[in-house]
């Protein structure tokens, strides 16, 4: 069915609450877990965030595709959202740089949205009932069709999700002069993790997350980078077990996001789901060494259990999210491994914890130092 200007569309979730709105996008009906994104900028990178894979984005910013499309703005391939909800969605963009508009966009890349929504009302509805599937339509209006269809999606809790964005083929990425080599395993890399590594000296060599050790390290890396990514770390058991042999090599290793999540269970910590999760640019992280305050970039709706990584003398605890209280970053003291549960590499930003790429830099150095004095 071609888009039309002004046509009809709902989202239902699966608690039963319903919102009329206008189409966005392409024209049809997709499926998602909900969860609310509150940063005002970047709209284009989070859609193309792969930790995003199977979501719903719900937007709290007012205007969406006001400064249009660059096809530079990506952090990956392809949009991974499963659909949009927001209230403006601007077909008119003023940027010069910009190439298409977000409604070109959308139909080229095969995504439903919703717009004209109350979204300070639906941010709140899922603030206090928890994120929960939901189902956009604008072609089908019926209610009970749709409650159906939803009936049938799983649930985000459980989920592997890493192996639908990953790569299937090991690329290079960089300067092949560059003074270190990095083994990324990719769970799901936002283009701008490999940016930052490269412009700091780094030679990249991004492995599928089904690659064995073996394979991994036979390039004889200086570093491990464990990506960010989409779905539960408590599915994927495989992948722990890989970052638990590459932990007995203690190669220097910095884990974002889901890769944090996955190195915090393979040194024997625990996950769960959160309520609502954190999505935005705007939360603030206690870094506890410096005492120093960081406004970060987040998308996660799972977390390390800081009760139990409170209970572990060979685990320190080097970030806390000021707005909960969860732990937010960790490093292993008998390990060259730390990781965080935000993103230093966000683009384009906030940059406060982009030295984080510098610590690992750093830490490979002091390592590769070391070894060669030894």
């Amino acid at each position: 069915m071609k888009y039309k200007e002004g046509q009809s569309a709902v989202i239902l979730l699966e608690d039963g609450t319903h919102y009329w709105g206008k189409a966005a996008g392409l024209i049809g009906t997709t499926t998602g877990e909900i969860a609310f994104n509150t940063g005002m900028t970047g709209y284009q990178e989070i859609f193309t965030d792969p930790s995003y894979f199977g979501q719903i984005l719900l937007m709290t910013t007012s205007h969406i595709g006001n400064y249009g499309i660059h096809d530079e703005e990506v952090e990956s391939e392809s949009v991974k959202i499963s659909g949009l909800v927001c209230k403006k969605f601007s077909q008119i963009f003023s940027r010069v740089a910009s190439d298409e508009s977000i409604q070109a966009y959308f139909e080229r890349q095969n995504l439903v949205g919703i717009s004209d929504v109350d979204t300070r009302a639906l941010v709140r509805h899922v603030r206090d009932k928890g994120a929960m599937n939901a189902i956009i339509s604008s072609e089908i209006l019926d209610l009970e069709e749709l409650k159906a269809k939803l009936a049938k999606v799983p649930s985000m809790e459980g989920l592997e999700l890493s192996s639908k964005v990953c790569t299937k083929e090991v690329f290079e990425f960089g300067d092949p002069n560059s003074d270190f080599k990095v083994s990324v395993i990719d769970f799901g890399v936002k283009t701008n993790i490999l940016r930052c590594l490269s412009e700091r000296g780094c030679y990249l060599k991004v492995f599928p997350m089904d690659a064995s050790a073996q394979e991994i390290t036979s390039w004889n890396p200086d570093g491990i980078m464990l990506s960010n990514g989409p779905g539960d770390p408590s599915a994927m058991n495989a992948s722990v077990k890989l970052i638990q042999d590459l932990l007995e090599i203690n190669i220097p290793m910095f884990g974002i996001c889901l890769g944090h999540q996955l190195l915090s269970i393979a040194a024997g910590l625990t996950t769960y789901k959160m309520h609502n999760g954190h999505r935005g640019i705007n939360h603030p992280i206690l870094n506890i060494a410096t005492g120093k305050c960081e406004i970060t970039s987040q998308n996660h709706g799972f977390v390390v259990d800081r009760k139990v990584a409170e209970q572990r003398d060979d685990i320190e605890i080097t970030h806390v999210h000021l707005n909960d209280d969860t732990l937010a970053g960790i490093r292993l003291k008998n390990k060259n491994a730390f990781s965080v549960q935000y993103h230093p590499e966000s683009s384009a930003g906030p940059h406060d914890s982009r030295y984080l790429f510098d610590d690992f830099v750093e830490m490979i150095r002091s390592v590769k130092h070391q070894t060669i004095e030894a």
